[in-house]
């Protein structure tokens, strides 16, 4: 880097921290604050990705097997609260440099052994007003690194709101009619549903209902972000 890129640097602050961007800056956040997308523990439930004790899930599943890539809190700002709702409004470059670290994540192993993949559905009011579906790019994105089709299976009712606005316990009772198949979709095999964050896991338990009553023999989840 030049002496005047580097003073550039220096005078441009980053959009997370505020702190001046420096070398390895990426889409206006500073190399420090990707540095916040880390890794869930180790020890941890291999179907809700919590660590729990000894018996079931503190959250219902509907999957055999569940996992995320990154703590949604995680880092310094927290980073998922900063990156995902502003890919949502339509921030390309965010959303870009997410699916490139995606592109170099680790997976879990048994992705391998799905037939198919698709994605938690977005409203189609929500998905027009922002030009994007992020769980659709996150869900293909998987599918070319594993080599399997992608296919969008699920639709959401059209009236039904965001999830991220509700609290807690409007979350928890999303209906089941909220999420259905598609018409004339018909899952095989082991599906893997992908979802761009796992909060309280209502979507996905719908979502992986909605797959195992059209046929689908197995479902499994995974995330970019866990919440937890």
């Amino acid at each position: 880097m030049s002496r005047l890129l580097r003073a550039r640097a220096d005078l441009v602050p980053c959009r997370g921290c505020l702190a001046p961007v420096g070398s390895g800056a990426e889409a206006g956040l500073c190399a420090s604050c990707w540095d916040g997308l880390l890794p869930l523990s180790e020890v941890r439930c291999p179907r809700c990705a919590l660590v729990h004790g000894e018996g079931p899930c503190p959250e219902p599943v509907e999957w055999d097997l569940g996992d995320a890539l990154w703590d949604y809190r995680g880092g310094r700002p927290s980073l998922g609260p900063l990156l995902v709702p502003g890919v949502k409004r339509g921030e390309r470059g965010w959303q870009a440099a997410l699916l490139r670290r995606l592109a170099r994540a680790d997976l879990p192993r048994w992705v391998e052994d799905v037939d198919e993949v698709t994605s938690a559905p977005s409203g189609l009011v929500h998905r027009l007003a922002r030009g994007i579906d992020f769980g659709a790019e996150a869900g293909r994105a998987v599918a070319a690194r594993i080599a399997r089709p992608w296919r969008s299976l699920l639709t959401k009712g059209w009236t039904v709101g965001r999830q991220a606005v509700r609290t807690e316990s409007q979350r928890r009772r999303l209906p089941r009619k909220a999420v259905a198949l598609r018409s004339g979709a018909a899952p095989s095999g082991i599906v893997l549903l992908v979802d761009d964050v796992w909060t309280t896991g209502t979507t996905l338990l719908r979502c992986a209902q909605a797959l195992k009553e059209g046929g689908a023999a197995e479902v499994r989840v995974l995330a970019l972000f866990r919440a937890l």
